[in-house]
């Protein structure tokens, strides 16, 4: 990702003592695709494709940008 719009040796959000759960900043698989779409320049809310007749959205209803991680 070295040059495609995010803030270089950071790191977003933390996990517990153990290193098993996330407890600060919890993003979630959508969120991580609404970024990577909005990097490569596509809207990920009007990214739609028909699927079994019902018009869909690669991240779904509940994807955010993560502006944070963004240069």
């Amino acid at each position: 990702m070295a040059g495609g719009g995010l803030k270089g040796g950071s790191s977003y959000g933390s996990t517990d003592v153990y290193g098993w759960k996330a407890a600060e900043n919890i993003t979630t698989w959508h969120d991580f695709h609404a970024t990577i779409l909005h990097l490569l320049g596509i809207d990920h809310e009007e990214l739609t494709f028909y699927h079994n007749g019902i018009e869909r959205r690669l991240t779904n209803v509940h994807g955010e940008v993560i502006d944070a991680i963004l240069s």
